[in-house]
C-alpha cells in the first residue's frame, strides 16, 4: 500500500490527504468483506457516514480510524502509525483557513482541491481565470460582486485570489491548461488601463511552461460549453478520480461520476479544437492591447 504523508511536498494538502485516507480505508474495507452499515456500525455512526469518509468529505478522528484499522485486520504497527498520522496530517487546515471570514465554505473545498491537482483545465467565459488574474483585474472582479463591502473586506478578498496564484510558481507546479472566450478578453473589466494590464500579463503567461492558454474567437459561433464555465481537476495518485468544478453565485458544484466526468472531458476537447491553437495566442493577445492602447 503506498503511503502518503504532508511531507511529500506542498501540493499534499489536508483535503486531498482525507482523499487519499478515505480511499485507503475503502480499498482496506472492501479487501475483507466489510459492508458500510458494519464499519458505520462499528465506529457508533451510520453508512453515510462511512461514505462521506472514504470520499474525503469529512474530518477523520484518530479514534474511528484506528477502531477501523482494528475491523479491517490492520495489525502491523507500522502501517497502523502511518494511516494515524495521516488522519491527524489531514485535520490541519489549509493556508486559506486564516480567510475564513471571506470565503464560504463550498469555496474552501475547491481552495484544497486546486492545491493538490496536478493539472487544471478551466473554460471561462465571462472573466480572466482566477489563477491570471492581475491584482487590479481582481480587484475590479471583487468589486462588482462585494459592491457594499468595505475597503478592508475587498483588500483581503483580493490579497486570498493573490495568494492562489502562488501554486504556479511552487515546486513542482501543477499545469494550467485554460480556454477563455474572447467575450472575457474583450469586455473591460475595472476599464481600459486595468484591461490592458491584464492583457499584458496573460502574454507573459503565455511564456510561462506549466500554462497553457488558448481563445475562442467570436467567429469560432457557438461551442461545445456554451452553457458556462466549468473546471477539471486532475491528480497525480491513481487513487483519486478527476473533479468537475462548476461555480453559481452562491455555491458550487463538484462532479465525480463517471457519466459527469466524461461528458465534461469531451466538451473540453472540443473546446481546445474550437479554439485557436496555443501558439497563436501571443499574436491574438498582442492585437487585442493594441486595441486598447491610445493613439
Amino acid at each position: 500500500m503506498t503511503m502518503v504523508s504532508a511531507e511529500e511536498g506542498p501540493a499534499a494538502g489536508p483535503t486531498v490527504l482525507r482523499m487519499l485516507l478515505g480511499a485507503q480505508l475503502r480499498r482496506l474495507r472492501e479487501s475483507r468483506g466489510v459492508s458500510r452499515e458494519s464499519a458505520g456500525w462499528e465506529i457508533r455512526s451510520s453508512e453515510s457516514k462511512i461514505s462521506r469518509m472514504e470520499l474525503g468529505r469529512v474530518g477523520f478522528k484518530e479514534r474511528d480510524v484506528a477502531d477501523l484499522l482494528t475491523l479491517y485486520g490492520v495489525t502491523a504497527e507500522q502501517e497502523r502509525a502511518a494511516l494515524l498520522k495521516l488522519a491527524r496530517d489531514a485535520n490541519n487546515p489549509g493556508w486559506w483557513h486564516r480567510y475564513g471570514d471571506v470565503l464560504p465554505s463550498w469555496f474552501q473545498s475547491y481552495l484544497g482541491l486546486e492545491a493538490a491537482a496536478a493539472l487544471i483545465r478551466s473554460y471561462e467565459v465571462q472573466f480572466v481565470p482566477g489563477l491570471l488574474q492581475t491584482r487590479e483585474y481582481a480587484r475590479a472582479v471583487v468589486l462588482l460582486g462585494h459592491s457594499t463591502a468595505g475597503p478592508e473586506e475587498i483588500d483581503r478578498r483580493v490579497d486570498l485570489r493573490m495568494r492562489r496564484q502562488e501554486l504556479l510558481t511552487r515546486p513542482r507546479p501543477p499545469r494550467l491548461w485554460a480556454v477563455v472566450d474572447e467575450a472575457a478578453l474583450r469586455r473591460p473589466i475595472g476599464g481600459p488601463q486595468v484591461m490592458r494590464g491584464q492583457l499584458e500579463a496573460l502574454l507573459e503567461a503565455t511564456r510561462t511552461p506549466n500554462v497553457r492558454l488558448q481563445v475562442i474567437p467570436f467567429a469560432a459561433g457557438g461551442h461545445a460549453a456554451a452553457g458556462g464555465a466549468f473546471t477539471i481537476l486532475r491528480f497525480g495518485d491513481q487513487d483519486l478520480p478527476d473533479i468537475v468544478y462548476i461555480e453559481q453565485l452562491t455555491s458550487a458544484i463538484y462532479l465525480d461520476k463517471r457519466e459527469d466526468l466524461d461528458f465534461y472531458a469531451v466538451a473540453m476537447e472540443r473546446l481546445c479544437v474550437e479554439a485557436e491553437p496555443p501558439e497563436r495566442t501571443p499574436e491574438i493577445l498582442q492585437r487585442m492591447i493594441a486595441d486598447l492602447t491610445p493613439r
